[in-house]
């Protein structure tokens, strides 16, 4: 079968389930899921569990820090991981400032574009091999419950199932032009605090050592480490110190956010923090955070794996264009471990963490069959030959 029957048959039957998915979305955007909310992330949990097992995929809960990330599983052959999270932004009561509401072929809604459009179209994808009659891999699906918060209790987890997979996909949302994205930056944030000597400004200030001071030129320093051209940018976001204009400040610090594009990158800031001292020693000065996201950087797997996806797309007369972003997702975890990685294969839309957040309605069957053509038995053995042009003419 040509490539072009094969993503038409996928397409066809992906979009007959399109009222369906649809359905399941408002349910799961409903259930309000905010980071740090046990309560409610359970509540959303226990029907994506039960949505998974009616689809036939085993399921288990995977608790780690009060949480639960949900591993569903399904098929055999090579492994393909598909990874996302089902925590958001919102608080609970978002819904009745921000309801779901339909316009202009948009579905609006807190967390409808980052991310529960894409545990759907990961289901969707399932849906569409099954009545297109497609053998596929082995699929692990991992909905983590903390990604928005930096994925502390489930970064073990997700690790530990990348290095099992021949294949990640994440179903993060798309950027802007519908493309996905085969690099993101890694990112840290470090907080820098100085402790000084409190003493009287006017009256006797050469007994103070002022811990506002030492921060600004400590902060000068960082700044210089600021080059987008080589990749790393620097963002003081906070700074806070002192007590009165009239007293020596005893303490201040700053909170310092990092974005890095490539490993060195990395490691030169993490080694130039590490290496701030104090001008005036009569200060101290302490730095703590590092980087928890690794840059993912692409690589020619990552390449390799793009390729696929835009000769699939082709044969559906679609372009598939790739880019990078500055935010950071699972998927840096994932391709920092050598794991060819596919990021940003969720929803087309907008306003993620914003107050328009929204998906194109009729994106979900078109991204639900592309995640299917690459999840269908003999597409990954491909990531095993060496990497192609993206034609969109070969069998399958």
């Amino acid at each position: 079968m040509s490539a072009a029957a094969f993503m038409t048959a996928l397409f066809d039957a992906a979009r007959s389930h399109q009222s369906w998915a649809e359905t399941v979305l408002e349910e799961l955007v409903r259930l309000e899921s905010p980071s740090g909310d046990p309560d409610a992330l359970a509540s959303c949990a226990r029907r994506l569990v039960g949505v998974l097992r009616e689809e036939g995929l085993q399921v288990d809960i995977r608790s780690s820090g009060g949480l639960r990330h949900v591993r569903a599983e399904t098929g055999s052959g090579r492994t393909a991981l598909v990874l996302g999270h089902y925590d958001t932004v919102w608080p609970v009561g978002t819904l009745a400032e921000m309801p779901l509401r339909r316009e202009n072929g948009r579905l609006y809604g807190p967390g409808v574009f980052d991310m529960k459009a894409g545990i759907v179209i990961a289901l969707l994808a399932l849906r569409a091999l099954r009545d297109a009659g497609r053998r596929h891999e082995r699929i692990v699906m991992l909905w983590t419950a903390d990604e928005e918060v930096g994925s502390g209790t489930s970064r073990a987890l997700i690790e530990e199932e990348a290095r099992g997979a021949d294949a990640v996909f994440v179903l993060e949302p798309a950027l802007p032009d519908g493309g996905v994205k085969t690099a993101r930056r890694g990112l840290g944030e470090f907080r820098i605090e100085a402790s000084g000597i409190a003493a009287h400004a006017g009256v006797e200030p050469e007994r103070g050592a002022s811990a506002v001071h030492e921060l600004v030129r400590q902060i000068a320093g960082v700044l210089a480490l600021h080059e987008p051209s080589h990749g790393i940018t620097i963002n003081v976001g906070t700074i806070r110190g002192g007590s009165r204009p009239n007293v020596v400040a005893e303490s201040a610090e700053a909170l310092v956010d990092v974005r890095v594009a490539s490993a060195d990158a990395a490691r030169r800031v993490a080694e130039a923090m590490a290496r701030l001292a104090p001008v005036d020693p009569r200060v101290r000065i302490t730095v703590s955070g590092g980087l928890n996201r690794p840059p993912f950087e692409r690589t020619p797997a990552v390449e390799h794996l793009y390729m696929l996806a835009r000769g699939l797309a082709a044969s559906l007369g679609r372009e598939l264009p790739d880019g990078a972003t500055g935010g950071g997702s699972d998927g840096n975890l994932t391709a920092a471990l050598g794991v060819p990685t596919l990021d940003g294969l969720g929803a087309h839309g907008g306003g993620a963490h914003a107050r328009h957040e929204h998906i194109e309605l009729d994106s979900l069957a078109f991204r639900g069959a592309l995640l299917a053509g690459l999840l269908a038995s003999g597409t990954m053995t491909q990531l095993r030959t060496d990497a192609r042009d993206g034609r969109a003419d070969h069998e399958t």
